[in-house]
């Protein structure tokens, strides 16, 4: 909303050294969110003068047209001689008043006239334009013709207000009834302490049975008609100077008369009005609901099909107008126009004025499936005054008559819908709960009044909210009220007191424990969107049946291509790899953790419940159960060097040894032992993918996979050669740890090592010799590392040999060789027993 100074001055009384900076800064104090102070005329230094034109003579042999004029500009050139300017325009004739800037004046851009040679002659001078002077689109995009009552030699800058100062507001949703001077100047006088003149407070008759003829068929929809006939309009007037610049300073082109004021009633009160010229509507009018598919022509020109929730206002040939939104161009007010022959001047003489309230869902739904924003829909959305309605129709009425020579008929329509004014319970000092201070009642009361509230009651308020703030409520925006109006900037500033016993959950605590050690480790976390296309399962070369495949679809997606929630975070983490990748970004490690959505085998339904009142737990809890499973997972890519070269050493690229890794240090997070063995799941390469298991209630469950992705899936992704990836199930992670970790225990003991080579089938996985050996050692075993794998002739076909470091140490005493040894017999044995390893060379 762009609300010129000048104007609001005409509703309060601002002092007279306040700028609109100064303004501005009043108006953010109170809750107004001001973007801009645009400063008009900045740097506009005259003469510029209104002048006549006395000739125009045509210059030949130039490219385009070219006007050598004589302009009389009076006094103002201290000659009182005509002025010589040359000019490229031609919506403009001999006597015509006109705009012109002598030499010596400054426009706006810094822009300094003088006198030189063009075209053939000298200019001493401009006649100026709108966009010239700043003024904005008038619809000529042409020179400024003025009516000619102006006096030649006369100040333009007075004249056409070119100096003023606009504020540029940004109105917020809840805040609608800002969108008019008259919201704005209530704001301004609250936060000054000044008196408002209300621009609504007209005498206006009272409805009678001979006004135009309205039928409303839904109430609901328009809950209030008002229509007024004004007779005998002249078809020449033309809008006045002051109306035109104050619309154009409001953001505002001028178009005709009638609709010029109409706009102009509508930023003054907040109400949108619409003027039917009357000639052209086929009986009464009607408010009703369009017909599905029912097509309709706006005053744009475009035909549009209508829905059935679409709000119409209609005579007898069908719809006029699209309520709230835009008129119909069956009939707009027609322009003027001049008989060349006789010389008569034709056009709309007589109109209907209408200013009705129509429901704000409807105007919203139809605004935006229409694709239609006007300034009219912007304010029916954000709530326009009801009672308002009336004024502002006699306000158009009486500038119809003032500016166009028309007569207003008697009869005065005006439909209600019965209705009461909203009242809200309040305790007087719950303003203070809320704010954290003391108000008190006598300031809670008069700044509710300021508002516009009528306020009753001691302890217990009952207040009477009015009709132009639809968005109170509650007691908690009227407490809102009281507190803007006493300043955000006096709340104090109180720390919230935490509850003993609070804090993150296990869960929370793990998955900031998670994020910590990935980035430690490295890993640059992304967060990618929730949401992907079926698609990518054949990219990822996922079975027919897998369960990841088995997704839950949303109504209303944000992209038709990705109308699924995820079941997996790696087409996320893939594509935020192959974007860097591109960007030239190579050497990758990225994580993510999130929840991923697992359809139910029964999907159920949502009870759609009112708002009227809290659910039921009954409620919530099917609520709840509708609701998809929303395991949190955890997973990583990686391409490119995982060691950078350099003056310590080759480095190494990432490889799928990193991706398992990356599972164990999470394991350790969670102070679960995860078992990792040779698996074939998906996207990953079926030599060089791990399974990721741990043990929950006795039994062994698959949590993940990791390793080196299949070359397939790599190129239909467009990914680097040879990336990896690892992706586990965090909360069953978390499941089969334990309460909470253990800090390990240090032995000042000395440690001993043995080491043992173990020749077993090929086919037999590492971790089960490891898990076998581990048991077997007992607790005396320290730590277990594997540190050689060997396949050849010596080992024999079909057989590989792995040796292993077994440390050991006991918490109280240095162990015998003895000990060591019959520890290392022992995890040798049930090696033995469970893989049939046997010892190297034995």
């Amino acid at each position: 909303m762009r609300v010129p100074l000048s104007w609001l001055r005409e509703y309060v009384d601002l002092p007279a050294g306040e700028t609109g900076r100064d303004v501005a800064a009043k108006l953010v104090d109170a809750g107004l969110e001001v973007e801009t102070v645009e400063q008009l005329g900045g740097g506009l230094k005259g003469p510029l003068v209104v002048g006549q034109v006395l000739t125009i003579e045509e210059l030949e042999g130039f490219r385009k047209p070219i006007r050598f004029c004589t302009v009389d500009v009076g006094s103002a050139n201290g000659t009182g001689e005509p002025q010589e300017i040359v000019c490229g325009a031609r919506n403009f004739s001999v006597g015509d008043k006109v705009v012109v800037v002598l030499p010596g004046a400054v426009l706006p851009g810094d822009f300094a006239i003088a006198s030189r040679k063009t075209y053939g002659r000298t200019s001493h001078g401009m006649i100026c334009s709108g966009d010239e002077l700043g003024m904005g689109d008038d619809g000529t995009h042409g020179i400024i013709v003025l009516p000619h009552e102006h006096e030649v030699g006369s100040d333009a800058i007075k004249l056409l207000e070119l100096v003023d100062e606009v504020l540029d507001i940004d109105i917020t949703p809840d805040r609608g009834y800002c969108m008019s001077l008259r919201g704005v100047a209530r704001e301004a006088a609250t936060a000054y302490g000044l008196p408002l003149r209300d621009p609504a407070l007209l005498d206006v008759p009272a409805p009678n049975s001979y006004g135009y003829a309205v039928k409303i068929d839904d109430p609901q929809g328009c809950d209030r008609f008002t229509a007024r006939t004004v007779t005998g309009l002249d078809p020449e007037a033309r809008s006045p100077i002051w109306l035109t610049r104050r619309l154009q300073k409001a953001g505002m082109r001028p178009i005709s008369l009638a609709v010029d004021i109409t706009n102009y009633v509508m930023l003054e009160l907040g109400q949108p009005l619409h003027a039917y010229d009357r000639s052209r509507i086929d009986g009464a009018i009607g408010v009703r609901r369009a017909e599905q598919g029912e097509k309709f022509t706006t005053l744009d020109g475009v035909k549009r099909t209508l829905d059935s929730e679409d709000l119409v206002i209609t005579d007898n040939s069908g719809p006029i107008g699209l309520a709230g939104v835009m008129g119909g161009a069956n009939t707009e007010i027609a322009d003027s126009v001049i008989d060349p022959e006789t010389g008569a001047v034709t056009g709309t003489t007589d109109v209907v004025v209408e200013a009705a309230h129509f429901d704000a869902v409807s105007i919203s739904r139809t605004a935006r499936r229409l694709k239609l924003s006007s300034e009219a829909s912007k304010r029916f959305e954000r709530g326009v005054d009801p009672q308002a309605a009336a004024a502002a129709a006699q306000r158009t009425v009486d500038l119809l008559v003032l500016l166009a020579g028309g007569t207003a008929e008697a009869g005065v329509t005006e439909l209600t819908a019965p209705g009461a004014p909203r009242t809200i319970a309040m305790s007087a000092d719950h303003p203070d709960k809320v704010a954290g201070m003391d108000y008190g009642r006598e300031t809670v009361v008069r700044r509710l009044q300021e508002v516009g509230c009528d306020v009753y009651g001691q302890d217990e308020l009952v207040v009477t909210v009015p009709s132009w703030r639809p968005d109170l409520a509650e007691p908690n925006d009227l407490a809102e009220e009281v507190i803007r109006l006493e300043g955000y900037g006096n709340l104090p500033s109180t720390l919230p007191q935490v509850p003993s016993g609070r804090g993150l959950t296990a869960r929370q605590q793990l998955h900031r424990r998670v994020g910590r050690a990935l980035a430690g480790a490295g890993y640059v976390e992304v967060l990618s969107y929730p949401f992907l296309g079926e698609g990518v399962f054949d990219q990822l070369q996922l079975s027919a049946h897998d369960a990841s495949r088995q997704v839950v679809k949303l109504v209303n997606p944000i992209s038709d291509e990705e109308p699924a929630l995820r079941t997996t975070l790696l087409p996320g983490l893939l594509g935020a790899l192959r974007r860097n990748d591109s960007r030239g970004s190579h050497d990758l490690a990225l994580f993510e953790t999130g929840s991923v959505f697992r359809a139910a085998a029964q999907p159920g339904v949502a009870v759609r419940l009112g708002v009227g009142r809290r659910p039921t737990d009954e409620e919530i809890a099917t609520l709840n159960a509708a609701l998809p499973a929303q395991p949190r997972y955890a997973a990583v890519v990686l391409a490119g060097a995982r060691e950078q070269a350099g003056w310590w050493g080759k480095g190494r690229p990432a490889d799928w040894a990193d991706a398992v890794e990356a599972a164990r240090s999470l394991a350790v997070e969670a102070g679960a032992e995860l078992v990792v063995r040779q698996g074939q799941y998906g996207p990953w390469h079926p030599g060089r993918c791990a399974e990721l298991l741990v043990v929950l209630d006795g039994v062994e469950t698959v949590i993940g996979h990791a390793g080196e992705l299949h070359p397939r899936v790599v190129k239909a992704m467009g990914l680097p050669a040879r990336t990896s990836a690892m992706e586990l199930d965090l909360d069953r992670l978390a499941a089969a740890g334990g309460e909470a970790l253990q800090a390990p225990r240090i032995s000042s003991f000395p440690v001993a090592t043995q080491d043992v080579a173990l020749i077993v089938d090929a086919s037999v996985p590492a971790s089960a010799v490891e898990d076998a050996l581990r048991k077997g050692a007992g607790e005396l075993l320290e730590s277990l590392r594997l540190f050689d794998v060997f396949e050849g002739e010596q080992v024999g076909e079909g057989k590989k040999s792995l040796a292993y470091a077994l440390r050991f140490r006991a918490t109280d005493r240095t162990l015998t060789a003895e000990e060591s040894t019959a520890a290392r017999d022992a995890a040798v044995a049930l090696a033995g027993e469970r893989t049939g390893a046997v010892l190297r060379g034995a």
